[in-house]
């Protein structure tokens, strides 16, 4: 059986891992010996890239050369950054990430005698924030792409992380919630656990929170500092190079703040020199409010929680994940606002792990389907059908075509494959009036809502005798049914034709189907003569053919390490 490999593509840090041949998830060091590679590219020249370590310590001298959270643009409309008379948008450099991940691991793999003579390393499953959208959902899979992958599914961060735990840690059906505050982003997600399922009640966050947001804040503290010591007024941060300097001194410094109680950090610029000293408790007073959010956050989950079934004190502990998880200040703020038992899962590894995991388990599902197939003479797609929708059982199925399963199958058969049930992270709508000079947006899938999710509502033409009507589909982050325009961001169009003489009083079905992989799908269907539209969204900022081909060339006329 060929390989399946997780990747967490993080914003500050990205790892991949696989299941080894003892049925475990292992995550796969890198080339520099470590487990996890910084998220930051280096572009010497367009055809010499450089990942990880070595770009994050080039920064310094290459300040205008090297990229670094490039996650927190993923999916926006026309963002490109020029380096060396040459653009690249943030899927295109994503991809050197992963580039990077993938080349390694495959060394690693090689040398261990695990992978066989010319085999390669094609098949994963990324992950990405829990409320990452279409735009963003859709740049993940097309950096994959790039990058020369075969991206089988994009799942959530926490989900992954709840996956792992689920299969290495969790006997008992249990609530949990996990909090996943990583180096660019936050997530929050209330998950049932029990064998065989993942079940996702709620999740919210911030794509633009995140352990940077508490570094940047002691840039701001050394800055200050030293203009008090040297009694200038010099804007260092404006000088590219000495922000690059004091920005691996800001993360150095977090990170021995949560062992040490301070941190010396020296500042040197323009040949005047200061020490500065950072208390945990200066630390933590500064960035009071990031963490303060990130509570509101979870306050905010747990009332959705509420009104879906779950109440607070149903959900049996917090799981902490996310490398800024570790710093103290979060653990002990959690446990004075919400008095839950707090663990520590495996911060760094988890998503990583859990991807590996979940990505093992539907290459054993999607064979076992395509065994019965073949053994009933039934199309695969229908045999998948049947067992998703529940029509059947996938142990009774193989059972009846007498199908002989291994000892990894059986595990399948037995439950050890996880179910993932999901929820939309936005909800989606389309634009209507509510009068003849007020347009809202009418959201007809909500936030929160259960996937794969298929709702219809009943719209009628503005006036008789319209010709068309436009189906403007919108997507937004409140889950209230009817919202202002200026809360809501534009998927998609399509246009329904109606039928000449049609009167305002004609019902239009509009039914929006959102599957468990993000895609979204548009039926519409006039009730007169039944003239009908489907269409089908992802992404209106996705990248051209032409982009992607382009990109494609540039990535394998360059070298990666």
């Amino acid at each position: 059986m060929k390989k399946i490999f997780g990747i967490d593509l993080g914003t500050t840090y990205s790892c991949i891992a696989y299941i080894d041949e003892d049925n475990k998830p292992v995550v796969l060091k890198n080339s520099e010996g470590e487990l996890t590679t910084p998220s930051v590219v280096h572009f010497e020249t367009p055809k010499d890239v450089h990942v990880g370590s070595i770009a994050k310590e080039s920064a310094e001298l290459y300040p205008n050369q090297v990229v670094s959270f490039i996650k927190r643009h993923m999916g926006e409309e026309d963002y490109s950054l020029n380096i060396n008379d040459v653009d690249y948008k943030p899927e295109d450099i994503s991809s050197y990430i992963l580039k990077k991940l993938v080349n390694d691991a495959k060394d690693e793999l090689s040398m261990e005698g695990k992978l066989d003579d010319g085999e390669d390393i094609k098949d994963v499953v990324i992950t990405c924030p829990a409320y990452f959208g279409i735009a963003e959902r859709k740049a993940t899979e097309t950096a994959g792409k790039i990058a020369g992958l075969n991206v089988l599914s994009i799942i959530n961060e926490p989900t992954a992380a709840a996956i792992d735990y689920g299969v290495t840690e969790a006997e008992q059906e249990k609530n949990v919630l996990v909090y996943d505050l990583g180096g660019g982003t936050f997530d929050v997600t209330v998950i049932n656990i029990k064998p065989g399922q993942i079940k996702v009640i709620c999740t919210g966050g911030d794509k633009n929170l995140g352990g940077k947001d508490w570094d940047d804040r002691i840039l701001m503290y050394l800055q200050g500092e030293y203009q008090a010591q040297t009694g200038t007024d010099d804007e260092i941060l404006s000088d590219p190079e000495t922000l690059q300097q004091l920005s691996v001194q800001a993360e150095r410094a977090k990170k021995l703040l949560s062992a040490k109680p301070k941190a010396p950090v020296p500042v040197n610029y323009d040949g005047n020199h200061a020490r500065v000293v950072l208390t945990r408790e200066d630390f933590e007073a500064k960035t009071k409010d990031l963490l303060d959010r990130t509570v509101d956050y979870t306050k905010d989950i747990f009332k959705e929680a509420e009104k879906k079934g779950v109440k607070q004190s149903d959900i049996s502990e917090i799981l902490l994940v996310g490398g800024s998880s570790k710093m103290p200040q979060v653990r002990n703020r959690l446990k004075q606002e919400f008095n839950m038992d707090i663990k520590m899962f495996d911060p760094d590894e988890a998503v990583a792990k859990g991807a590996a995991i979940y990505a093992n388990n539907m290459q054993k599902y999607n064979e076992m389907i395509q065994k019965i197939a073949d053994a009933t003479g039934k199309d695969a797609d229908e045999v998948k059908e049947n067992i998703d929708s529940g029509k059947s059982d996938i142990a009774e199925e193989a059972k009846k075509a007498n199908i002989t399963t291994t000892p990894g199958e059986s595990h399948l058969m037995l439950g050890g494959a996880q179910k993932i049930v999901n929820v939309s992270s936005r909800s989606f709508g389309m634009v209507t009036y509510v009068d003849a000079n007020t347009q809202k947006i009418a959201n007809i899938i909500l936030k929160n809502d259960e996937l794969p999710a298929n709702n219809t509502q009943t719209f009628y033409p503005m006036q008789d005798n319209q010709q068309t009507v436009l189906l403007q589909v919108y997507e937004s982050l409140s889950s209230d049914e009817q919202i202002d325009m200026d809360m809501g961001k534009e998927v998609g169009k399509a246009e329904l034709t109606l039928a000449p003489n049609t009167p305002h009083t004609t019902e239009i079905k509009v039914t929006f189907k959102l599957d468990n992989e993000g895609l979204l799908s548009v039926h519409a269907e006039e009730a007169m003569t039944g003239k009908k539209i489907d269409a089908t969204f992802q992404t209106k900022n996705a990248m051209s053919q032409d982009e992607v081909s382009n990109a494609i060339r540039r990535s394998n006329d360059s070298s990666v390490d």
